[in-house]
């Protein structure tokens, strides 16, 4: 029984050291290498440029009335659709003391001399009827009677005007109602009933009634930076992707290039804008933050890989290494093209089949 115990006991210590020489023999060895492949992928390379920026009615109208006073009462909503000529809002003439006291005396003088012409009128005519006078001198006075007429009509004209910025004439304009100058919708009314508003002149701008804007023509306004700017041109397509609106592109067409430059952040950046292509039952709010991506060149259906499996040999030599046998590969040189700082463009080297080395 003793021998069993000592035969065992040898047994363990030399299966122990066993163990333990081969465990320390197959953690020393160095593990194969086992590399991963990549096949090439027929794609579309599209090599692009973004510019940031909004999108904006390409006509957004001011509408500014043309006399001063106190706005009595407001037509329209911020997002009601107004024809050209619809009305926008009604203005109260608050008349200005010295034209106010000049114009009354303009009335009371044209009647003065009404009264003063119809009296030697009246004497005139009475002395024609005698036949003590000729018909040339009656003519005079009856010039100078319907003159004076016409001069205080003109006055009294004048003194309504002043007083109400309108005359009560049928088919006469009045400046107290505000009209839309454009079709459209309103986008802002940044005035209130009882507001007042001064009138466009050639020292004021004047106070804006309201903004109203075409929505079915909308543009794109953004800005590029100089080292950009070299590479687009009028005419090339836009896609817009609009912040506020998710999972949704939109088609553009550049029609402008800034010719100068503006520094922003110590970078030159230039004006672009671009005519948004909007569908029947398509909407942009004004002022929608955008960014434009600008196609340079693009490769429609050609033979991709991914621009980390390119190793470089010099500075002109480019190639990959495909596999020939389970993890057996050779240096194959290929010719690159388009990329799109992702995935590159082969031209020529390897197919579709071939199986390409990713490196470490």
């Amino acid at each position: 029984m003793k021998t069993f115990f000592k035969i065992l006991i040898i047994v363990l210590i030399i299966g122990g050291i066993g163990y333990t020489m081969y465990y320390l023999w197959n953690t020393s060895r160095e593990k194969p290498v086992i590399y991963q492949t990549k096949s090439p992928t027929t794609r579309n390379i599209i090599k692009k440029t973004v510019a940031t920026g909004s999108v904006v009615p390409r006509k957004e109208i001011e509408i500014k009335p043309v006399v001063s006073g106190i706005i009595s009462k407001i037509y329209i909503e911020e997002g009601d659709k107004v024809k050209k000529g619809d009305l926008i809002a009604k203005i109260r003439i608050i008349p200005n003391m010295i034209n106010l006291n000049n114009a009354n005396s303009r009335v009371d003088q044209a009647k003065i001399n009404l009264q003063d012409a119809k009296r030697n009128y009246d004497r005139q005519f009475e002395l024609l009827k005698k036949g003590v006078v000729a018909k040339a001198d009656y003519d005079t006075y009856e010039t100078k009677y319907e003159a004076a007429k016409e001069e205080l009509q003109t006055a009294l004209e004048n003194l309504q005007l002043i007083k109400e910025g309108q005359i009560n004439k049928k088919g006469s304009p009045t400046n107290t109602l505000v009209r839309s100058t454009i079709s459209g919708m309103v986008l802002d009314i940044p005035v209130e009933i009882g507001n007042q508003v001064i009138e466009a002149n050639n020292f004021n701008a004047g106070t804006t009634i309201a903004t109203v804007a075409d929505m079915n023509d909308m543009i794109f306004k953004g800005k590029i930076d100089e080292t950009e700017v070299g590479k687009i041109k009028v005419g090339m397509p836009l896609i817009l992707s609009i912040g506020a609106i998710d999972n949704e592109k939109f088609k553009a067409i550049l029609t402008k290039i800034s010719p100068k430059g503006v520094e922003e952040n110590g970078a030159v950046q230039f004006e672009i804008e671009a005519d948004v292509k909007l569908k029947s039952n398509q909407f942009l709010r004004s002022g929608y933050s955008a960014n434009a991506d600008i196609v340079l060149e693009r490769a429609d259906s050609t033979l991709a890989i991914s621009e980390s499996l390119l190793q470089f040999e010099g500075d002109t030599t480019t190639f990959v290494e495909v596999e020939t046998a389970p993890q057996q590969f050779v240096k194959r040189i290929i010719k690159t093209g388009l990329s799109d700082g992702i995935n590159i463009q082969v031209l020529s080297g390897i197919s579709k089949k071939d199986k390409i080395k990713v490196p470490e």
